[in-house]
């Protein structure tokens, strides 16, 4: 069984391979064939296929997208991670059309790990101030 400290390490890895795009090689050491997300403001996903998915909704609507970890705690086989992530808005994103904007959201998860490898993202961001950010929902005081 892996230490909090090892899963630690692979969750940062993950979060750190989103920015760069999929990578098929580095994926296979860190992520879980049967790996799967939920998330209450995306669709299924699961797979590789599913964390390919994933990464590309992010990094073709974000080509500048970073990610920043603030903290990661661990437990056993759940690692808690609180991060941002941010870039500009460049690609579309769930039917928005790219509008130039720069954003920066928060986002905390959980993560499970199993045999060395993330078996499953439960992540919350903040979409509501992302679609905020990008005009497609207007911020409180606002003219509607």
């Amino acid at each position: 069984m892996a230490t909090p400290d090892e899963n630690k390490a692979v969750v940062r890895r993950m979060v750190e391979m989103m920015p760069k795009g999929w990578n098929q090689a580095e994926a296979e050491q860190i992520i879980a064939p049967n790996w799967v997300n939920i998330d209450p403001s995306l669709p299924p996903l699961q797979g590789y296929e599913g964390a390919r998915q994933l990464m590309a909704l992010f990094t073709s609507a974000f080509p500048d997208l970073y990610m920043t970890m603030h903290e990661l705690i661990a437990e056993g086989d759940t690692v808690a991670a609180h991060f941002t992530f941010g870039g500009t808005h460049q690609g579309e994103l769930m039917g928005i059309p790219p509008t130039g904007k720069s954003v920066k959201v928060t986002a905390t998860g959980m993560f499970k790990v199993v045999g060395g490898k993330v078996a499953e993202n439960r992540v919350n961001f903040d979409a509501l101030g992302l679609m905020q950010q990008l005009g497609a929902i207007p911020t409180p005081g606002q003219a509607g």
